[in-house]
């Protein structure tokens, strides 16, 4: 039976588009480059930001890493908050606690943002362990985030067929295989159900009442 259940944050349990990709717009400008439709901008929901700065615009590391820092800067102060949780997601993260599971986050998010963002929601006390990636890049994959997750909760004792992640791209499916748990997908987030699926996920759910019973299903 799935005893821990571990969450991805953007996509997952928040809408965080708008944060997200005005933040890139003001790291873009920074560098002479103006992209006005935001649209084109939600491939930097889910992975780490550098990479992502790399592949579409050409920066080289360096530049790369300039922009995470503009890119911070908005956010710290403004675009963490422009954000809203998806619908439902608030009561089954409280009911999977009240049923006795374990609830941890696991988010390519800054772990410093992950945690004001639950606060700001107040759903700090439902999670046993809240971690995210590092501001200087040292723990930034999916993969990564999970291993780090894992160190923090060996004291409880689960193992890795007891857990599972709900993630909503195919970073989060990848990152679960590689650490050696299942990933549920979910549809409504950022992903695409065909890479999702074509990922690995035990399931792609449309909301949160099909993402219970596919727990409820795990053995």
């Amino acid at each position: 039976m799935i005893k821990a259940v571990l969450f991805d944050l953007d996509g997952t349990i928040i809408n965080s588009e708008e944060g997200i990709t005005k933040c890139v717009q003001y790291a873009l400008s920074s560098f002479g480059i103006e992209e006005p439709d935001r649209k084109k901008l939600l491939c930097f929901i889910g992975p780490p930001l550098d990479p992502v700065f790399r592949e579409k615009y050409g920066f080289d590391a360096d530049k790369a890493w300039q922009a995470v820092l503009k890119y911070r800067e908005r956010f710290d102060k403004t675009g963490i908050f422009e954000c809203e949780l998806y619908e439902g997601v608030a009561d089954t993260i409280r009911k999977l606690k009240e049923a006795g599971c374990v609830i941890a986050l696991a988010s390519s998010k800054p772990e410093t943002a992950c945690r004001r963002i639950l606060e700001h929601f107040s759903l700090t006390p439902y999670f046993d362990e809240i971690v995210g990636s590092t501001l200087d890049g040292s723990i930034s994959t999916k993969q990564q985030v999970l291993e780090e997750l894992g160190r923090r909760m060996e004291h409880m004792q689960i193992t890795k067929d007891q857990m599972c992640l709900i993630g909503d791209t195919e970073y989060d499916v990848i990152g679960a295989d590689q650490f050696g748990i299942r990933c549920v997908g979910v549809s409504y987030g950022f992903g695409k159900r065909e890479l999702l699926e074509r990922a690995g996920a035990y399931c792609v759910c449309d909301n949160m009442a099909e993402v219970v019973e596919a727990l409820q299903q795990m053995r």
